[in-house]
């Protein structure tokens, strides 16, 4: 029955999680004038974790005091009350103690909401003082109508107190808060004061400018300001994570890699009460872990999206056009050859194209020869070659160009009807592609070289490994020429860092126009990287020359002599023997030269090689692109609810009859989905029947969520009132009072699925919240709406029969008293626990963790034997 209810109970907290998880979309205008769009939660996180998240752990509880008091002639009964102050010291004691133990070692959680933790532990203990005031003080043995009501009253009253905390209303809206030490300098105390506004805060929301003096809904706009911190701290850690996982698992493709990584995102997502709770219940049931499926179906669409989207080509029609579309050459090279490529439509079909050449900076008849003509390609051809003449002469010249048009595409037809087939289907069956122009630069080569960069400025990706730089060669290529290089650093740094130190030495041929630097670039993958650094240029010099040349250009000194009147520089890195170097003299030195031999000087000198416009590259190292995408993708929060809610009534019971690993481990290896094991298949086969009847229950999609609302929560008031009778016959059976049967067993068997909940949530969770600032939250709810429900309803009916509703204040009376002494020193322990040397309400040092653990097992055993020796008159209650 336990393990229906827990089922159950799960869709009942599914529908809760969907109606909680509505989102609507706001505009906020910013002070500077800038509209930003996001989204926010339609329900208050503390509202929805005290009304529908507390009445769905608690539901169980609330219901049995409901329908005991309503199926014993509205008389109190002692099974449901005890059973609400049994459950509320299991939740205190053993499910807070349980959890400070599980916290890995060296952690540690903190309550992160604390004003609304000092609320509802406040009213948490209130509730049961209260309880106590009611039974024995006020009107001892009697519930009056007016303590019933006030008591359900509490409950309303207790959200809006925590709302206002929460949302720093009325006397908080001019607080804010901050930390200091106390006078022992040991206790960290939240205290409060005035923030520093700005004068003058104009937030726009949905159209509606609202109070400019920055009061109404400055937590909007500092809160979406906190929203973006935090958004750019999960990159960095998404970044970190992936670059962990990388280093860690080298030999797992990006789609594990992924699905790694985005089941460590949803682990550290926050998560409400009600996932925790589903999650627990799906994992002890059999159904599975949500979080790894959803890891491992995101981790698939991804690596689906990240194929690029071409676009296809024309099966029915013939593109003609050039490949490649630019071409260089020599001004010695005599000519040049054009490709001219076919794809698509027919092969078999002949095709013609016209080509002409057209003036650039070079002129026909000057730098090439006028050339036009027709290309023709016969079925199967692909591929046709144009040849254009290049002009040489011995005039320095700047590099030059000219085009080369295709133009007229013609499809020539064979068979009956070819010419109007030609005539109408002609543009259909072949056209031209790009580029239908191509470009030929001539670079002159009777000058050395003006050696440059393509480019000022260029951008790589962290991600390109070996990133290369080329350095051109125009003007001229005539001679070997050396060119100088090397990195200098800007705020990229060398030395392996962000890249690495490189220099050297480029050495160009005769002929030879271009040459590629390489550098190595360091992938450390930072999320947003712009770092830079620079490249640059050394002088150029001529390696070889003639000896008429090396005078002429007053080179005499350091020479090998490599061929027949050919005399090599010796570089640095040369090591030649002494007796193979050759110094070059000219007898007369110092003469008078005469003007033929100045205007060779000159025009040795106008051919030196020498440095371009771009001499410094600048190269700026960016964030690599797909990782980038990878950790935007994995920083968008999940809708929790499209995890554990579902579309259709196939679905629940597709799942319903699914078996699934439940494993929860807690480390990376997780991510992964892996095959159910033995107990998974027990606990599956056990609940079965239980899975497959609420399959019946609405999916959550139907009227977002209410639907199921509806049906679960009376379907658990029905099977509440079953544990009701079997609890009772139980007792009777093994000879328990049913005060007895309701503390120790009722208790313990609707407060399980908390218990894992409870576990989850300390585990994966950053903070405390969730698994103990809801627990005080539900044990006052329980006391306000499962006993204020039951004893409002009984006591009007007693007054409309002219009677008092009696209540035995005995043994309820001694328990409330007991767990409210022993809830003060859980809750003193906990706050004690904040102080720096131990670090937060859960986890810590080793001893501290051990000793409060067992402090917290002690109280809830000495609770269970006293209130036991109590209902046996063994000590004398109220």
């Amino acid at each position: 029955m336990f393990l229906g209810v827990s089922i159950i109970a799960d869709r009942f907290m599914s529908s809760i999680e969907v109606i909680t998880s509505q989102e609507r979309q706001i505009t906020i205008k910013k002070p500077n004038g800038e509209k930003i769009t996001t989204t926010v939660r339609i329900w208050n996180e503390t509202v929805s974790n005290l009304t529908l998240m507390a009445l769905g752990s608690s539901a169980p509880e609330i219901l049995l005091s409901v329908v005991e008091v309503c199926g014993h002639n509205f008389d109190a009964g002692e099974l449901g009350p005890n059973t609400i102050v049994g459950s509320a010291a299991f939740n205190m004691f053993v499910i807070i103690g349980y959890c400070v133990s599980i916290i890995p070692k060296g952690e540690t959680r903190k309550v992160k909401h604390l004003r609304v933790f000092f609320v509802t532990a406040a009213w948490s203990i209130f509730a049961y003082t209260w309880l106590y005031l009611i039974l024995a003080v006020i009107s001892p043995g009697i519930v009056e109508i007016w303590e019933a009501l006030l008591t359900l009253f509490f409950f309303p009253l207790c959200v809006g107190l925590a709302y206002i905390a929460d949302r720093r209303l009325l006397f908080y809206k001019y607080m804010y808060k901050r930390y200091r030490a106390g006078k022992q300098k040991r206790v960290i105390i939240e205290t409060e004061g005035e923030p520093q506004l700005p004068s003058k805060v104009d937030i726009e929301m949905d159209g509606r400018m609202l109070n400019s003096n920055g009061e109404d809904f400055v937590d909007e706009a500092v809160g979406f300001d906190e929203k973006e911190l935090d958004e750019e701290e999960t990159r960095r850690e998404m970044a970190r994570i992936l670059k962990e996982l990388k280093q860690k698992h080298p030999e797992k493709e990006m789609e594990q890699l992924i699905e790694l990584a985005n089941y460590q995102v949803l682990t550290q997502q926050q998560k409400s009460r009600a996932f925790y709770r589903c999650q627990a219940t799906r994992i002890m049931t059999g159904a599975g872990n949500v979080l790894k499926k959803h890891a491992a179906d995101q981790a698939k669409r991804a690596v689906q999206h990240d194929f690029c989207s071409e676009v296809s080509e024309n099966n029915f029609s013939s593109k003609i056009f050039f490949d490649p579309g630019t071409y260089q050459c020599l001004e010695n090279c005599v000519s040049v050859a054009l490709n001219v490529v076919r794809r698509g439509g027919d092969l078999t079909s002949t095709v013609s194209v016209d080509y002409r050449t057209e003036d650039g900076t070079a002129n026909a008849g000057s730098d090439f020869q006028f050339t036009q003509g027709t290309v023709v390609f016969r079925p199967g051809e692909t591929e046709k070659e144009i040849r254009i003449d290049i002009i040489d002469d011995d005039i320095f010249e700047e590099d030059e160009h000219f085009l080369v048009h295709l133009s007229n595409v013609k499809v020539v037809s064979k068979g009956v009807g070819s010419e109007r087939h030609e005539a109408n289907h002609a543009e259909a069956l072949a056209g031209l592609g790009l580029p239908c122009t191509a470009t030929v630069t001539i670079f002159d080569d009777d000058h050395a070289g003006i050696f440059t960069f393509e480019d000022p400025v260029v951008t790589v990706s962290e991600s390109v490994g070996v990133m290369e730089v080329k350095v051109s060669r125009t003007s001229g290529a005539r001679g070997v020429v050396a060119v100088p290089f090397k990195t200098t650093e800007g705020t990229a740094k060398g030395g392996g860092e962000d890249f690495e130190d490189t220099h050297g030495v480029l050495e160009f041929q005769n002929d030879e126009i271009i040459k590629t630097i390489q550098i190595n670039i360091i992938d450390d993958e930072e999320y947003e990287k712009n770092k830079n650094f620079f490249l640059e240029m050394g002088e150029p010099q001529l390696l070889e020359m003639s000896e008429r040349k090396a005078v002429l250009l007053q080179e005499v000194a350091g020479f090998v002599k490599t061929g027949r009147d050919v005399y090599r520089k010796i570089q640095g890195r040369d090591r030649p023997a002494p007796s193979a170097i050759v110094n070059i003299t000219e007898e007369g030195g110092e003469e008078v030269l005469t003007k033929k031999e100045e205007e060779e000087r000159r025009i040795a000198e106008m051919g030196r090689p020498m440095l371009g416009e771009h001499v410094k590259l600048e190269v700026i190292i960016e964030e690599s692109y797909e990782f980038k995408n990878t950790v935007d993708k994995l920083i968008k929060k999940t809708n929790l609810a499209l995890l554990i809610g579902t579309n259709s009534w196939r679905e629940q019971f597709a799942e319903a009859i699914t078996v699934n690993a439940g494993d929860d481990d807690d480390d990376e290896e997780c991510g992964e989905e892996k095959l159910p094991s033995c107990f998974d298949y027990v606990m599956h086969f056990l609940t079965v029947f239980w899975k497959l009847l609420f399959a019946l229950v609405p999916p959550t999609d139907y009227w977002n969520g209410w639907a199921c609302f509806v049906v679960s929560i009376s379907v658990i008031g029905l099977l509440t009132a079953l544990i009701g009778d079997l609890a009772s016959h139980f007792g009777c059976t093994i000879g328990l009072k049913d005060s007895v049967t309701a503390v120790v067993f009722v208790a313990l068997g609707t407060s399980v699925p908390d218990t894992f909940a409870s576990k989850v949530a300390a585990i994966q969770d950053q903070y405390a919240d969730a698994s103990i600032g809801n627990v005080t939250g539900s044990n006052a709810v329980n006391v306000f709406l499962g006993i204020g429900v039951a004893w409002s309803i009984a006591a009007i009916f007693h007054h409309t029969q002219g009677q008092k509703f009696k209540v035995d204040p005995g043994t309820l009376a001694f328990s409330v008293t007991l767990f409210t002494i022993f809830a003060f020193i859980c809750v003193a322990v906990l706050m004690y626990r904040r102080r720096p040397e131990i670090g937060g309400e859960l986890g810590g040092p080793r001893i501290p963790k051990i000793l409060t653990t067992c402090l917290f097992f002690s109280l809830w055993l000495m609770y269970i034997l006293f209130s036991s020796l109590e209902a046996y008159c063994h000590i004398k209650g109220f």
